[in-house]
């Protein structure tokens, strides 16, 4: 039976339901746990948390009987309560708005998969299900101002990519699943695979996972075989659905046919392990890794364009541009005034060629000017694009600076 109690009738050998506060605040990124050590009381009083949600079949109930104790009928309304909002409810915001939010969200949801990723390699069975307030709060994140989460959680260091690599997929299934117009379920689905994606590679020895030279034919083929390494440790998880599964296993399937580790082609392949292949690409490549910097976002998705017709749908990649723009947020820009500009901020329900740009430096003086933030698509504004840049042919260094705001990366 679900009770809610105030703080003060927490003891171990409880088994918490659910915090009465939000995932963001929580200490712990499981939604549900059992309380073992007086530790994990001190950080829920630290926390300032005064009610929690226990289940007394899973866990003790309080000492003496209490007004803690709930009705049937006050249980029935929490759980309702506690139903996910719909995504086309929740309101879009500025990117200034959300980029607070994004950076707390990215900094728990990493602590979040390394604790995950690391009871996967410890050989422990994940329970998937816990990991689904996180894929709501990425997915908040992304209905409010995909550019913000998306955009940070591209900003992830060598040693910490396979981790933050899962968060940003997770939100770029999410992003893309709307584009393609799916149901709020299948999209949390399509997030959650995402971030499950690559936990096969928790299979896959450190030392070759983060190698920074060439891989030798032996470490390759090591590589390639963490799908089907993911796939059975996911067989294994609770709270995994069919999706999850089927990304994990497919993410490197090619539409032509050469793709790994079944060789599928076209109409075999899953639209989701479709979108999973184009979020998983655009990741890895627009990504710091251990052997080369990852390139500008809109240069990559120049190159998966080249590729995409043996390696991705045609249909999935035109939506996925859309949903993070044709210039991605972070992109280096030359407008026609000869200013040099970063994208800031894609314009909802405008075209894709007139997002917020902040100029900072002059192509004819060749000096840097005061930054300056211009919307190509506000009216009197006769400025616009006319090539993307690649800021190291100008000698320019730490671009995002100009992007980020106060945000930091994590």
């Amino acid at each position: 039976m679900l009770k809610k109690i105030k703080f003060d009738d927490i003891r171990e050998g409880m088994y918490i339901h659910e915090l009465c506060a939000s995932w963001i605040s929580s200490p712990f990124w499981q939604k549900s746990f059992l309380i073992e050590t007086v530790e994990t009381i001190e950080k829920i009083r630290k926390a300032e948390i005064r009610e929690v949600w226990i289940d007394t079949e899973k866990g003790c109930d309080v000492l003496v009987a209490t007004e803690a104790a709930m009705t049937e009928l006050e249980v029935v309304e929490h759980l309702v309560s506690a139903s996910p909002v719909a995504y086309d409810q929740v309101a879009p915001v500025s990117m200034d708005a959300e980029m607070g939010r994004a950076a707390q969200i990215v900094g728990k949801s990493k602590g979040a998969v390394v604790s995950m990723f690391t009871e996967a390699r410890m050989g422990k069975a994940i329970e998937a299900e816990q990991a689904m307030p996180l894929v709501e709060e990425i997915a908040y994140s992304v209905m409010r101002n995909p550019g913000a989460l998306i955009g940070l959680a591209r900003l992830k260091t060598a040693d910490d990519y396979t981790y933050m690599h899962s968060v940003a997929v997770c939100a770029l299934m999410i992003a893309l699943s709307r584009q393609l117009k799916l149901t709020d379920e299948e999209t949390r689905e399509a997030g959650l695979a995402g971030l499950l994606h690559d936990i096969g590679k928790m299979a896959v020895p450190a030392e070759i996972l983060n190698k920074p030279g060439k891989l030798t034919d032996a470490e390759f083929v090591s590589i390639k075989e963490h799908p089907a390494a993911g796939y059975q440790m996911l067989l294994e998880a609770k709270g995994v659905g069919s999706i999850a599964l089927d990304v994990c296993l497919h993410h490197h399937e090619k539409m032509d046919g050469s793709g790994y580790p079944e060789g599928l082609e076209g109409d075999q392949i899953s639209l989701y392990a479709r979108m999973g292949a184009v979020c998983d690409v655009y990741d890895a490549i627009t990504s710091n890794r251990p052997y080369k910097a990852g390139w500008c976002p809109a240069e990559s998705l120049r190159k998966m364009s080249e590729w995409s017709r043996g390696h991705f749908d045609d249909r999935v990649f035109q939506a996925f541009v859309k949903s993070i723009g044709i210039y991605p947020v972070g992109t280096l820009v030359k407008l026609h005034s000869g200013r040099l500009g970063v994208v800031v901020e894609q314009q909802v329900g405008k075209s894709l060629l007139l997002p917020k740009v902040r100029v900072f430096f002059s192509s004819k003086s060749m000096a840097y000017i005061t930054p300056l933030l211009l919307d190509l698509s506000a009216s009197g504004v006769q400025d616009k694009i006319v090539s993307r840049e690649d800021a190291t042919a100008w000698g320019l260094k730490d671009i995002d600076r100009y992007w980020l705001g106060d945000a930091a990366p994590v």
